[in-house]
This record gives structure tokens, C-alpha cells and sequence, in this order.
């Protein structure tokens, strides 16, 4: 569904250049349902804005459900977020018209295609648990109801891929499991390939897969041991929390052989004061090493 390869973007202002992604790979399977992690600053907010149409990568490679974004007009990029993918925001006044109700909102986008499909809107809204709050106004919806609308509406011209940039970054924990379980849901019984974009690796708990991005590159992936649901029966069983030792985590090595490793694992006192390791091959295992020291 997503072939990124060495995407850069550099953003210039006056004199002034700030490398937002330098050299990302990364690759999402059709119908997978997967995350990407990192801090303000790492890039994974400027990959979102590409992957939905709304930038253009200065450099590189990005294919998205077959087709080459970086060859698009404008024309194609309009039809392409029309009919591609659906995008749901954090903040709710750029998901909502506060003027329409909740299936007013969801009927648009339906009518901007030229259509009028009520019965769609409707059955969207009781996918999304708001059967019986349609005709509400957004004022009388909470804000955990106000997201499940704005998902309601990405879905509405049935992408097949679906972003969302920090979808519960607004929300109580509570709500946000729930807006999870939404999206893991809906992946299952559409088939659609989800995107979540967030810093919060709680996430971890509710996806297949968690790519990490530092400094404008993919630097590590957790994938998950097993099955959500086998996880699920084990803590329902156990009577505990799901920790983010349900995934294996992976350090990510580009075409070049280069690899970040994961942040804290050089934060020992050997390799403090130091930007060189020594690489040996040991027992079919690659080993890093700290420096040897110097005598005298």
C-alpha cells in the first residue's frame, strides 16, 4: 500500500533550511493496521502530511496504493484525497463544521462527489457506535463522539487508506482506548490499511506494528509477538495490563547499511565521550563494541 524510499523533504525559509526527513524508507502492507512513533521534531508529522497529499517530498521515492505522488498535478492530488484517502485530524475543528449535525458532516464529502447517499451516511455513523445520536448537534456530543464522527467522514468515500495524525492526543484514556479499539475494528471488518501518527508508544498496545522515526529517519519497529486477540485472552486471563513487551523491537538498517540504534542502549559509561563503536562479527551475531582505550 506504501513504498517510501530515501524520501527527503527540506523545508527553506529565507536563508534558512530545516531537513524535516532525511533519506526515510519505509513499507506498509495493504490492510495493515500500524503506527509510527516519535518525538516533536522527528518527522513523522511531515511523512503524514505526504502520505495524505498534502506535501511534496523534496527527494526520493513515494507510492502510495500503486500510484506515484510525486508525479501528480494538482487535479490528481485532488481526486487522489477524494478517493484514496481519508484523513482525521487531532483537533476537531479542522475534522467538523460546527454548523451541521453529526450526519450532516458525514453526508458531505459524500455530496461533493456529486452524490446524495443519506442511507451511507447513516450506516457509517452505526459503524462507528452513533446510531443513536445522528441528528445531534456537535455541541451535544462529547469529544470522544465528536472523533468517531470525524472518522465516520474519512471513511465516507471509501479510501483505502486511512491517516490519522494524533486522533487521541484531545482525549481521557478511556476515550482513547475506545477510539483505538474503533480503529482496530474497522481495520478488521473493512480491510482498510490504517496509519496512526502519534508520540504516545501507549499505542503500542493496539497495533500490529510501531515504526519508529529519529531525526527524519526510521530507526527502530516493534512487531507484535502474537495475535491482538491471543493477547487480549492472556491478560483477561492473568488479570494484567498490556505492556509493550507484547511486540519485538527491531533496529532498522537502510539500503547504505546504516542503523540508529535505539535511544538509551549507548548510555553506557564504555561508550560515553565517544561517537565511534567497534563492529566485529561473533558467532553470526553483529556485535558493537566501545572503543578501545588508548595506552598511556
Amino acid at each position: 500500500m506504501i513504498h517510501c524510499e530515501g524520501l527527503v523533504k527540506i523545508y527553506k525559509s529565507s536563508d534558512l533550511e530545516v531537513v524535516a526527513l532525511q533519506g526515510l524508507d519505509l513499507r506498509v502492507e495493504a490492510g495493515e493496521l500500524m503506527a509510527i512513533i516519535g518525538n516533536s521534531g522527528s518527522g513523522k508529522s511531515t511523512l503524514l502530511n505526504m502520505l495524505g497529499g498534502l506535501d511534496k517530498p523534496s527527494a526520493g521515492k513515494l507510492l502510495v496504493d500503486g500510484k506515484d505522488l510525486l508525479g501528480f498535478s494538482e487535479k490528481d492530488l485532488v481526486r487522489y484525497k477524494r478517493e484514496t484517502v481519508g484523513f482525521v485530524w487531532q483537533n476537531n475543528a479542522r475534522n467538523l463544521l460546527p454548523f451541521l449535525t453529526a450526519i450532516e458532516n458525514v453526508e458531505l464529502p459524500i455530496l461533493l462527489r456529486g452524490k446524495r447517499r443519506r442511507a451511507k451516511a447513516e450506516a457509517l455513523l452505526e459503524s462507528v457506535g452513533l446510531k443513536d445520536r445522528m441528528k445531534n448537534s456537535l455541541s451535544q456530543l462529547s469529544g470522544g463522539e465528536q472523533q468517531r464522527v470525524a472518522i465516520a467522514i474519512a471513511l465516507a468515500n471509501d479510501p483505502r487508506l486511512l491517516l490519522a495524525d494524533e486522533p487521541t492526543g484531545s482525549l481521557d484514556t478511556r476515550t482513547s482506548d475506545q477510539v483505538l479499539d474503533l480503529f482496530r475494528s474497522l481495520n478488521q471488518s473493512m480491510g482498510i490499511t490504517v496509519v496512526i501518527v502519534t508520540h504516545d508508544p501507549h499505542l503500542a498496545r493496539k497495533v500490529d506494528r510501531v515504526v519508529q522515526i529519529r531525526d527524519g529517519m526510521t530507526s527502530s519497529e516493534m512487531i507484535r509477538r502474537v495475535s491482538y486477540a491471543e493477547e487480549l485472552a492472556r491478560l483477561e486471563a492473568e488479570s494484567l495490563l498490556l505492556e509493550q513487551e507484547s511486540h519485538i523491537e527491531y533496529a532498522v538498517v537502510d539500503k547504505a547499511g546504516r542503523l540508529q540504534i535505539p535511544a538509551g542502549l549507548l548510555d553506557a559509561e564504555e561508550f560515553k565521550g565517544s561517537n565511534k563503536v567497534r563492529v566485529e562479527l561473533e558467532n553470526g551475531r553483529i556485535v558493537l563494541l566501545p572503543p578501545q582505550k588508548k595506552n598511556g
